[in-house]
C-alpha cells in the first residue's frame, strides 16, 4: 500500500487554503464589541472587546477602545487600541499591562500537551505602536503552572507589522479536557520587577513570575504612547498560514458562549408582583452564568434571575414589581 503526502493545498488563486476553525483565538480579527467599543482601564478587567482581557494593574491608566485604524489590504476591519491617559515612569514591582485571552482545555486536546508527541503552535498578529523597541508574547499553561515566553520587536515607530511566532510542544503535563481555563496568551506592554527581574524563560518551564516579561518596554511612560493590535491567530504547526476570515454571525456566536448581550426589552406581567418568565438563549454558554446583570429598567419593577437551565440555555427571570422591565441584560459565563 502507497501513501500520499501533501505538503500544502492551494485555492485556484494560489492563495492558501484555509481549514475551518483552526484559529485557537476566539476574535482575533477583533470584530465583536459587546460590552463596549470604548472604556477607560486602569485594572485587569473585561471591558471592550469580547474575550480579550484589558489587563492594566497600576501602571497607568489607558482608553481601550476599537479603532479602524487596520493593515492596508489585508482584510480587517478593526483593531483593538491602547491609548496611555496616565503615564506611570517608575512601576511598582507588581505593576503591569497585558492583552490576553483565555482557552479552556477541551479546545486544547489535539495539542497532545504533556506527551512525547506534543505540537508546536504558531502564533501571528499584526501589531503598531509609536513606541519602538521589546515587547514579549507568553503562552502560559494554567493547568500545570508553566510558561513560556518569546520577545518580538516593534522596529519602525506608528507602522502596521506583522509578527509570527512559534512555541514549541510541552511534553510536560497535560491539560485538563474541560470547560475551565487550561491555557492563555498574553502580549505582555510593561512588567515591573515581580516579571521583569530574572531570565526570560524561553523553553517551557515552571512557571518563575519574574522570568515571564523580561527586557519588555514601558507602554505607560508617556501619554503620547498607543499600542494597536488585530489578526491574531493561533494554530497547529510550526509554520503561520493566512488568517482566518469567519463570517461576522460565525464569530458572534462563538463570543455569546462566553458572553450575552440582550438589548430586546424583557417585560414582565402587568397584574401582578413576583412574576416570573424564561428566557431562552441562542447558544449553549460555557458554564453557569457567574453574573446576570440588567440596565435600563423601568416600569416601577426590578429584576433577577433565580435558576438557570442546561449550562446557561435558559433563565427563569422574576420582576418584583407589577410592571417590570428591562432594556438590556447582560450574562456572563467568561473564563
Amino acid at each position: 500500500m502507497s501513501t500520499l503526502r501533501v505538503e500544502a493545498l492551494e485555492q485556484p488563486d494560489g492563495t492558501a487554503f484555509v481549514f475551518n476553525n483552526k484559529n485557537l483565538l476566539i476574535n482575533g480579527g477583533m470584530n465583536i464589541w459587546q460590552r463596549s467599543t470604548s472604556e477607560p482601564v486602569s485594572a485587569d478587567i473585561l471591558a471592550t472587546v469580547d474575550r480579550w482581557q484589558n489587563g492594566i494593574n497600576g501602571m497607568g491608566a489607558f482608553t481601550v477602545s476599537r479603532s479602524t485604524d487596520v493593515p492596508s489590504a489585508q482584510g480587517f476591519g478593526y483593531s483593538c487600541k491602547y491609548d496611555c491617559t496616565t503615564a506611570d515612569t517608575s512601576p511598582a514591582a507588581g505593576d503591569y499591562i497585558v492583552h490576553y485571552q483565555k482557552i479552556e482545555g477541551q479546545n486544547l486536546q489535539h495539542l497532545l500537551k504533556g506527551t512525547s508527541s506534543a505540537k508546536a503552535v504558531t502564533v501571528s498578529f499584526w501589531v503598531k505602536s509609536n513606541k519602538t523597541g521589546t515587547y514579549i508574547l507568553d503562552l502560559f499553561d494554567n493547568d500545570n503552572t508553566r510558561q513560556i515566553s518569546k520577545a518580538y520587536t516593534i522596529d519602525s515607530a506608528s507602522t502596521w507589522e506583522k509578527k509570527t511566532i512559534t512555541f514549541p510542544g510541552d511534553t510536560v503535563g497535560t491539560l485538563d479536557n474541560d470547560n475551565a481555563q487550561s491555557m492563555r496568551l498574553l502580549w505582555w506592554m510593561g512588567a515591573g520587577s515581580n516579571y521583569s527581574s530574572g531570565t526570560l524563560n524561553t523553553s517551557w518551564a515552571s512557571t518563575t513570575e519574574a522570568n515571564r516579561a523580561v527586557g519588555v518596554v514601558n507602554l505607560a511612560d508617556s501619554t503620547s504612547n498607543e499600542w494597536y493590535i488585530t489578526g491574531c491567530q493561533m494554530e497547529v504547526g510550526s509554520t503561520a498560514s493566512g488568517f482566518e476570515f469567519e463570517p461576522y454571525e460565525t464569530t458572534l456566536r462563538k463570543c455569546m458562549r462566553y458572553f450575552y448581550f440582550i438589548t430586546n426589552n424583557v417585560e414582565g406581567a402587568r397584574n401582578w408582583a413576583n412574576n416570573y418568565m424564561v428566557e431562552e438563549i441562542q447558544v449553549n454558554m460555557r458554564d453557569t452564568p457567574t453574573s446576570v446583570s440588567f440596565v435600563n429598567t423601568a416600569g416601577g419593577g426590578s429584576w433577577g434571575v433565580t435558576t438557570t437551565s442546561g449550562s446557561g440555555t435558559g433563565f427563569r427571570i422574576y420582576s418584583s414589581g407589577l410592571a417590570g422591565k428591562t432594556t438590556q441584560m447582560k450574562i456572563d459565563a467568561e473564563l
